[in-house]
């Protein structure tokens, strides 16, 4: 019995590894499997249309956006997270040179209905309305002067970790 029980499962372990192994993937006629790389090259001719995305985890994947002074800059957020707005939104802000970000976020944090932007802030360039999960957003606006500039999320805490430097070259 025990002999009957070792040879089935080397019988057994013969047959997954005949099928998991040795087949070589077809790929159809045609059919490019790079196209990705090339639309991300497209994207990425005109540095001054920047796509950002926010998670979960309160991050954004750039800490850094560079953009040519004296033309229109196209900032897209994407929510890439599982979290409603309510619960885990994020925009996108661009402040004027020499606000605190600290301080702008901690206004910004009981100004929730204006997507937490407060009302009579003269310090923002431009910014982006909330997002939550799956959904995105896009801002057009003019570069400011060559320099640089703090972005951040002004979601009610936010601001600790979503920030970032905006330069204009």
């Amino acid at each position: 019995m025990k002999i009957a029980k070792y040879v089935l499962v080397a019988a057994c372990s013969a047959v997954v590894l005949i099928g998991c192994g040795g087949k070589e993937e077809k790929k159809k006629e045609g059919f490019s499997y790079d196209k990705k790389t090339e639309v991300v090259k497209a994207v990425e001719t005109n540095p001054n249309d920047v796509v950002i995305t926010g998670n979960d985890a309160m991050q954004f994947n750039k800490k850094e956006i560079r953009v040519k002074a004296g033309q229109k800059v196209k900032i897209t957020l994407k929510h890439i997270g599982k979290m409603d707005k309510n619960v885990m939104g994020h925009n996108f802000v661009l402040l004027k040179q020499g606000v605190n970000v600290a301080t702008f976020g901690n206004s910004a944090a009981v100004a929730k209905a204006t997507d937490y932007i407060p009302a009579d802030s003269q310090d923002v360039i431009a910014h982006t309305g909330i997002v939550g999960a799956g959904e995105t957003v896009t801002v057009e606006f003019d570069a400011p002067a060559v320099g640089t500039y703090d972005f951040l999320c002004s979601f009610p805490g936010h601001y600790a970790m979503m920030k970032g430097k905006f330069i204009v070259e």
